[in-house]
């Protein structure tokens, strides 16, 4: 079995959209202990979505790796 890992992006900064590498990611709002419960968010074929939470607009690029935000600040390294 392999072992894949789902990306986690934060809203640290306070922008209102963050571009990312992946489709398929988990938003977890702020950092702890600010964050707000975290949820598993798929773009599907939109290329965007908002988290029902946080109200943050993700974006996909194709020229960002799965783990990588514009800003970068804003992913999560675990």
């Amino acid at each position: 079995m392999a072992a894949t890992s789902i990306p986690q992006f934060h809203n640290d900064p306070g922008v209102d959209t963050i571009e990312i590498g992946s489709k398929t990611f988990e938003c977890i709002g702020a950092s702890a202990p600010y964050d707000h419960p975290h949820v598993y968010l798929d773009m599907s074929t939109e290329g965007e979505i908002v988290c029902p939470y946080c109200s943050t607009l993700y974006t996909f690029s194709d020229k960002l790796s799965p783990a990588m935000s514009n800003p970068m600040a804003c992913a999560q390294h675990k």
